[in-house]
């Protein structure tokens, strides 16, 4: 017997998903996360989905990880003290950044401006310089190098950055550098720009770079302690760890570059949405997962999650490969608040794992979106399975509060706080969408995370995306989303050309090296050259233009008219995103190969359809709160729900990782994967 285990460590809750490979069987489990250290929460989900699914640990070859490890470790300011070698004159690097503040209009005005992960005062200059065409101009002195390095080694440095100007055309200097750091101290982490991002823009790519070296210790310790208590539970499998773009790494590489884990629950999540969307037949949807902390909103066309090469953490712009992902602190532990103001808000502040919504009965009384939600008759008495039991008369309490601020009877109080933040999420939507010049109505809405399928009616119904899909296992789709990822990798160069100035042949020459480079890469991933692919990419700008667009290419083709077809293309992308386009000079600027290593899929099983009435499913009624009153509607226990059921709404469906509910005026068609597509009653799917 072979099994795949995906786990994906969130705020609130840790979802463990096993995949039989033999039987096909799915088994899931939630567990309270322990943010103390993520690895007990998963050991204890490790013990209880292993009992529920009957499997011994040795039947497991394979954990694919998802943790937000590195990502509290920049939020939470508890990383290592980074020693940073620029070069000399320009140790301010971190602190110029780009100037930039963010919006509404007066964003500059209650901007906290963060403090670099590098402090100047263990931040050094060093006599060297290479030019932007990769030119020494100034040899590296390497007898002031090593007293520099030393000289940081004796005030504590705990790991070290080294981003020298122009590294990303000739590295030969930061390479030079690492050897003598090794060479005083061997185990000291050491990440270098020229590796991390070999790209131009001096400011991103220090940044990102000292971020790896900022989370790197902590990772490494937390990833070898992770192995370590799983051999203590007689528990070998290969383990991987979940990129921020959906790919998957080994263990030691995501010690060496954990920057790339920054995002990589979310990465899983989408992953999982575009396999789940696909299986439904819409090759475009929106992702709408909807945790207990927060909520993250993604696009996918044509099947695939759109991929950015910019994200941000907070107030840091992180330059590495990941998801397009747009974060909002609404989800369903966010509190709920009357400000001076006398108008309701909800969120960002959340009542997390501990004590966590009122209902919860563990000495929380703030109230909280999921409050709402029982208070309205939303929720089953208990999640979880029968796991955790609700108080409904501890919401019933929080609520009131905001009831009694406002002067609104508790019904109409909980209806607002739950209008509130499905316009705060439907925002979110519009942001990655309408935006970018797309229609939201376009798109099928993928519903998931815990409070998902709970919200995804409501938002459907303010986006016009139909249909409204919930997966199998809406709860634990992040993890799922691992077992579907394959090992990934990037590698670029910067090549900064109008397309007037390129010579025949020479960007598919850069390309087809950079393709060398990353098949090599994914045969010490263990991948064979039978499952190994590549695509190609340029970033294409208008000519000195401060954004790029990242544009598939075929190196073949470039030099037979391919670069003027790829002009074209780069004219049709800019017009539908800023409405226009230029005559301009268009101008590459960094050329990426993308190396995939193929892992066998999880295949679901596809059912027959059987005949609409759901009758078999349906276990009572209850009274749930819609436009203003209370109606009468059927509770189902999703399990016993078959291909073909329609269920009409209002109607509740209950299952162990979450609870989907359907609006008055809806309906929801189970499909052949025993997908949930919700959409307006008389309205055929498309």
């Amino acid at each position: 017997m072979t099994c795949r285990l995906g786990i994906d460590v969130g705020g609130t809750f840790t979802d463990l998903l096993l995949f039989n490979d033999d039987t096909r069987e799915l088994h899931i489990f939630k567990t309270p996360s322990t943010p103390q250290d993520q690895s007990e929460g998963i050991l204890t989900g490790i013990g209880k989905i292993l009992a529920l699914s009957k499997v011994s640990p040795g039947d497991i070859t394979s954990v694919l990880h998802g943790t937000t490890i590195s990502t509290n470790i920049v939020l939470e300011e508890t990383g290592a003290k980074v020693g940073l070698l620029v070069t000399e004159n320009f140790e301010q690097v971190l602190h110029l950044a780009r100037s930039q503040t963010p919006g509404p209009l007066a964003g500059w005005m209650i901007m906290e401006k963060p403090d670099p992960l590098a402090d100047l005062e263990v931040t050094r200059g060093l006599p060297e310089r290479i030019n932007a065409r990769g030119e020494i101009l100034k040899p590296l002195d390497e007898t002031a190098a090593e007293a520099i390095v030393r000289d940081l080694l004796g005030r504590g440095v705990e790991s070290i950055t080294i981003s020298l100007l122009h590294s990303y055309a000739n590295p030969v200097h930061e390479k030079r550098v690492r050897e003598i750091v090794q060479g005083i101290d061997p185990k000291l982490p050491i990440s270098i720009s020229s590796e991390i991002l070999p790209e131009f823009r001096e400011y991103e790519r220090t940044l990102v770079t000292v971020m790896n070296a900022y989370v790197r210790p902590k990772m490494e310790r937390y990833l070898a302690n992770f192995e370590e208590k799983l051999r203590g539970i007689q528990f070998s499998p290969h383990i991987s760890i979940v990129r921020s773009d959906g790919g998957v790494m080994s263990v030691q590489r995501a010690s060496e570059s954990p920057v790339h884990t920054m995002l990589s629950g979310p990465a899983g999540g989408v992953s999982g949405a575009a396999f789940v969307a696909s299986l439904a037949g819409y090759e475009n949807a929106l992702g709408f997962d909807m945790g207990g902390t927060s909520t993250d909103v993604s696009i996918i066309q044509d099947g695939k999650p759109n991929i950015s090469r910019q994200t941000t953490l907070g107030y840091y712009p992180i330059k590495v490969p990941s998801v397009e992902v747009h974060s909002v602190g609404a989800g369903g532990g966010s509190i709920a608040h009357v400000p001076m103001t006398g108008a309701l808000r909800v969120g960002p502040e959340s009542a997390g794992a501990l004590p966590g919504p009122a209902c919860y009965g563990q000495g929380g009384d703030q109230p909280t979106v999921t409050d709402a939600n029982v208070v309205l008759g939303r929720l089953p008495p208990s999640l979880l399975g029968g796991e955790m039991t609700l108080d409904v008369k501890a919401a019933e309490d929080a609520v009131g509060k905001i009831a009694g601020s406002m002067g609104l009877d508790l019904h109409r109080a909980a209806q607002g706080i739950l209008d509130i933040v499905n316009e705060n999420m439907f925002g979110a939507l519009r942001l990655i969408t309408v935006q970018k010049g797309l229609d939201p109505r376009d798109f099928a809405l993928v519903a998931f995370g815990g409070a998902g399928p709970l919200h995804g009616n409501a938002i459907a119904q303010l986006a016009g995306c139909y249909p409204m899909i919930v997966p199998p296992t809406p709860g634990v789709l992040s993890a799922l989303g691992f077992l579907y990822s394959d090992v990934k990798n990037e590698f670029a160069q910067t090549y900064i050309r109008t397309i007037g100035e390129i010579q025949p042949g020479q960007v598919s020459e850069i390309l087809t090296q950079l393709g060398i480079e990353a098949k090599k890469w994914l045969g010490e991933e263990g991948i064979e050259e039978q499952n190994q692919e590549l695509h190609y990419e340029v970033d294409v700008r208008y000519l000195r233009q401060g954004y790029e667009f990242s544009i598939e290419v075929n190196p073949a083709t470039l030099s037979n008219g391919g670069l003027e077809e790829l002009k074209t293309r780069f004219g049709a992308i800019h017009e539908r995103i800023y409405g226009f386009r230029l005559e301009q000079p268009v101008e590459l600027v960094n050329l990426r190969a993308v190396g995939t290593g193929r892992v066998v899929k999880v295949s679901f099983p596809k059912f027959e359809k059987e005949g609409p009435d759901p009758a078999q499913a349906a276990i009572e009624q209850q009274r749930v709160y819609f436009g203003g009153n209370f109606v009468n509607a059927n509770v189902y226990d999703r399990a016993l729900l078959t291909a073909g059921n329609r269920v009409p709404g209002p109607a509740v469906l209950t299952q162990t990782d979450s609870t989907t509910v359907i609006h008055p005026g809806h309906v929801g068609e189970i499909d052949a994967y025993l997908n949930i597509l919700i959409h307006p009653e008389g309205t055929p799917l498309s």
